[in-house]
């Protein structure tokens, strides 16, 4: 008796219930276009500095859920660099960091290029610049061989290992993988956000490769995810939300790739998930908003340069107590001229005076 859905006589044929998914999906792609066209509202800056942040926190989490923690600075950096995006001093990134980066980057700024067997060998490779997981050499930029036996997703300590996953013997992926890449170029009327999810089961449910097959996965479901959005820019991260959500979603995988063909549950969970990753979004780019929402209102005040950069810096989230000495060597001026700049943004109600006085006089935003 067949145990995992890639057994099954009719595979993969996947079946779901239109009807139940009609609502939610609905609602999540309106939720979805208001957000992307909130997005798009931003000036230049304030749209590069969200990509920057969203693009950050997508690849952080993606490693994360596989056990692997990035540094954050290198991986900000490498996104910074690979955009074009003025950050000030850059963090040098090692091998393995660029790598991810150049996937997740491939996968979404070229949303509208075709998904080849070349290209996930490409993505593979930059996964493992090394060859190797860890310590263990791997098969790296081709289909896994099963050398060293079935390819098996388990958890527990030697010798009393549970197998929550066996996927599709090595000879099976040539065929397996046409399939997929075929359907996932295929122009149907598939809604691109049901393509994302069936996409990121199937591929898992496969899992061509030795090691990385998560990542990859979450970096098809984000290139479909793009394609929805007619855009490359990314504002949201499904990966984020996944990986507070992590037990929940191996859970769902499981009992999915344990049932029958019928993946409405999957669809269902898929689609609540990005939901709640909208949510995230909102919260993670709070000061983005804040920040916009304060230059729109200053819109027709004229600053200077100095002005402008130091309340930025504020917005940003100033570390410390802002004085006219510190304000005179960050914006290299003398203390005269960031005295008058400061008066200034007191008398239009900008900035404020904090309690205290004399040399310890410090300034702060006015709430509005």
């Amino acid at each position: 008796m067949p145990k995992y859905i890639h057994q099954l006589p009719n595979w993969p044929k996947f079946q779901w219930d239109q009807k139940a998914l009609a609502s939610p999906l609905a609602a999540l792609r309106h939720r979805q276009g208001r957000f992307v066209g909130r997005m798009e509202a931003l000036g230049f800056p304030l749209r590069n500095e969200a990509m920057l942040q969203t693009l950050t926190e997508d690849v952080v989490k993606s490693s994360e859920i596989e056990g692997e923690i990035l540094d954050r600075e290198q991986v900000r950096s490498s996104i910074a660099r690979r955009l074009g995006i003025e950050i000030g001093a850059l963090t040098p990134a090692d091998r393995g960091v660029e790598g991810i980066v150049e996937m997740m980057l491939d996968a979404t700024q070229k949303n509208d290029e075709p998904l080849t067997e070349e290209r996930l060998f490409s993505w593979h490779g930059a996964l493992f610049p090394t060859g190797r997981s860890r310590m263990h050499k791997i098969t790296v930029g081709a289909w896994r061989n099963d050398s060293s036996g079935p390819m098996q997703v388990v958890s527990g300590a030697i010798g009393k290992e549970r197998v929550h996953y066996e996927a599709p013997p090595a000879a099976r992926l040539p065929g397996e993988m046409k399939a997929f890449l075929d359907w996932f170029e295929t122009k149907d009327d598939i809604d691109p956000v049901l393509r994302a999810a069936i996409a990121h089961l199937w591929f898992v449910t496969i899992h061509p490769f030795e090691d990385g097959n998560g990542r990859i996965a979450r970096a098809i479901a984000d290139m479909a995810l793009a394609r929805s959005d007619h855009s490359p820019q990314r504002f949201y991260s499904m990966s984020a939300q996944i990986r507070q959500e992590r037990s929940a979603y191996y859970d769902m995988l499981e009992a999915t790739q344990n049932g029958d063909l019928g993946i409405t549950p999957w669809l269902d969970w898929f689609l609540a998930c990005l939901d709640r990753a909208l949510d995230g979004a909102e919260n993670t780019l709070a000061d983005v908003f804040r920040k916009a929402e304060f230059w729109k209102r200053h819109a027709s005040a004229a600053f200077n340069d100095r002005q402008r950069d130091m309340l930025n810096r504020l917005l940003d989230g100033f570390e410390g107590k802002l004085t006219t000495s510190k304000y005179a060597v960050i914006e290299k001026t003398s203390a005269d001229t960031a005295l008058r700049d400061i008066t200034d943004l007191l008398e239009r109600g900008i900035l404020t005076k904090d309690e205290g006085g004399g040399r310890s006089t410090s300034y702060s935003l006015a709430e509005k």
